[in-house]
């Protein structure tokens, strides 16, 4: 069964991250060029945040909203939720169903190796059943039963 380190080692691509101190004008830029719908952000070495683009929704409708001067570190949202690496695709989808969020930070030995969206788990969790599907068809063919003959009493 596939893990979130499985499907890590098939995202090639950095954590998209941002310092507290960013624009979210400029952080829309970025995540429009790195095609992600999250940015993480950096407190020196460490993520302390994340803003997604249901945030941008939420907060361009409050009175007084500038995106060309709004600071990311002011609007991220701070309670960051994780998965181990070694959580399988069904173990990550309790916790997006769950806790009912759309990206979960991975870590082993305690350390970010990547962030995996709802999207990236249900495509996953697809491939996995396909997979399942076709290594049963390969067990059980139309063949086999075409050929099939009850034995006769001799």
């Amino acid at each position: 069964m596939r893990t979130a380190a499985d499907i890590l080692k098939n995202n090639v691509h950095d954590i998209a991250s941002v310092p507290a101190d960013t624009t979210l004008f400029d952080t829309l830029i970025l995540m429009s060029k790195k095609k992600v719908g999250a940015m993480l952000v950096k407190g020196g070495e460490e993520y302390i945040g994340i803003w997604t683009e249901r945030d941008l929704m939420r907060q361009v409708i409050q009175d007084g909203f500038d995106l060309k001067t709004a600071k990311i570190g002011d609007y991220m949202v701070t309670d960051l939720r994780y998965a181990d690496g070694s959580e399988t695709v069904y173990d990550m989808m309790d916790k997006f169903l769950g806790l009912r969020l759309r990206h979960l930070l991975i870590q082993e030995d305690g350390k970010v190796i990547g962030v995996l969206s709802i999207g990236d788990v249900i495509k996953a969790t697809l491939r996995e059943k396909k997979d399942e599907i076709e290594s049963l068809n390969t067990l059980v063919s139309w063949e086999y039963y075409e050929e099939w003959k009850p034995k006769t009493a001799e």
